[in-house]
Formats: C-alpha cells, structure tokens, sequence
C-alpha cells in the first residue's frame, strides 16, 4: 500500500468519528445514557489514535486534499461539545432556565476556543480548559451533584478556556506524558465501563421512585408535599418535557 493511500485511510478512520457523534445523540435523544456515553468514549478512543497515525503517515504531505486539523476539530466540536451539552439539558439535572444558560455558555465558549489560534502551545499543551465536556458530564451523570454546583462549575470553566492556564496534552506534551498517558488509558476504560454502572443507579432510582409514587394518593394535587419528595427522590438523569 502507498504512503498516499495509508495518509488518505487515517483521514477515513478520523472521519468515522462523525458516525459515532450521530450514533451518540440518537441514544440520547432517546435518553439511552449508557449507550450514548459509550459510542462517545468509542470516539474519544478514535480521537487519541488518529494524531499518532497521522504524523507517522504524514497527512499533511501524503494526502493534503483533506484538512486532517480542520476534520479533528468538526468531530471534536461534535463529541466533546455538542452531543455531551444536549445531554446535560435533556437529563433534566438543570431545571428551568439553568439548563438553558448552561447549553448556551458551553456551546458558544467552545466555539469560539475551537477557533482560537492561540489554543495550543508551543510544548502542544492546551491554553485554557481544552472543552472536554464529555468528561464533565460523564461524572455529572454518574454523581448528580445539586443544580448550582452544576451550572457554577459550566461558568467557571468556561470562562477558564481563555486564562492563561496550560493543560497538558496526554499524548503529545513529552514532559508529562510518562504520567499523563497512563491516566488516560485509564480515563477511557472506567469511561467504558461506567456508562453500566450509572444505568444500573438509574434504574435502581427509578424503582425507589416508582415505590414513593406508590405510597402517594392518586388524587394528591401536583404541587403537594408528596409530589415535591417524588421530584426531589427522581432528580435523576431523566428526559426533559
């Protein structure tokens, strides 16, 4: 096989992260978490692989009819950004207008890093918080920390993307990387894994919440007492309505 064809198949293969972003918002659409995270964590792995693949074939010189850079970070924008944004909204762990605020915040700061020229630096760090959004949601999802602590830590890394501040690449910064690649080996396979273990909570929530609705009148008003402690014991990861 030619270099020119080897260049072009790792053009082909990041592109198969475009699949996996639509095949992640159809499971969260239909609310199915666990499957989104996992086509999402599939993506993540293709996302670490394809850089070394494309500096050992040489993209840019083999195949430079596709802007392997450009292709990254459509894709990136997709499963770091936009698919783990619609499901913090559509989870229901931000009611009202904090859900609102929150997709808005992180849909239009990582655009506007994404384009930022100045987002890597020389040593291939990232300057400013890189967008990983997945990773937020994915502990987001599985801790279901209160509301406020939600939306005060969207506001504070959002605003985090345009500090001086580096965050090490786990691959490409060679100062860290004897540290920094082990810990995202490790990232991914608990990310695989634990898509499991947080429908596995859910669904255990659910039948809690199933047997305090049990124990409520049928004719109890939806603003009564009964009501607020069902709401409050299903503040799960559920569908927005």
């Amino acid at each position: 096989m030619t270099d020119a064809r080897k260049a072009l198949g790792v053009h082909l293969f990041t592109a198969t992260g475009a699949v996996f972003a639509m095949l992640a918002m159809l499971e969260a659409v239909q609310d199915d978490w666990s499957m989104m995270f996992l086509w999402l964590v599939v993506a993540f792995a293709v996302d670490g692989v394809d850089g070394p693949l494309a500096r050992k074939y040489d993209v840019k010189r083999n195949a430079p009819i596709f802007d392997g850079v450009l292709l990254d970070l459509i894709i990136d924008y997709l499963t770091y950004v936009f698919v783990p944004a619609f499901a913090l909204f559509e989870s229901g762990l931000l009611p009202g207008w904090t859900g609102w605020m929150a997709i808005i915040v992180i849909t239009f700061a990582s655009a506007l890093y994404f384009a930022d020229s100045r987002m890597k630096t020389k040593d291939y760090s990232f300057q400013g918080f890189p967008g990983c959004w997945n990773m937020l949601i994915l502990v987001l999802f599985a801790l279901s920390p209160n509301f406020w602590i939600i939306l005060a830590l969207v506001v504070v890394l959002a605003i985090t993307m345009f500090l001086p501040v580096k965050f090490i690449h786990p691959v490409r910064t060679k100062r860290w990387r004897a540290v920094s690649l082990p810990m995202a080996l490790a990232w991914t396979f608990f990310a695989g894994w634990a898509p499991g273990s947080i429908s596995t909570r859910r669904a255990g929530r659910i039948g809690a919440l199933s047997s305090l609705r049990s124990t409520c009148w049928p004719q109890v008003p939806r603003n009564s007492w009964c009501m607020a402690r069902t709401a409050k014991a299903g503040s799960v990861p559920r569908r927005r309505r």
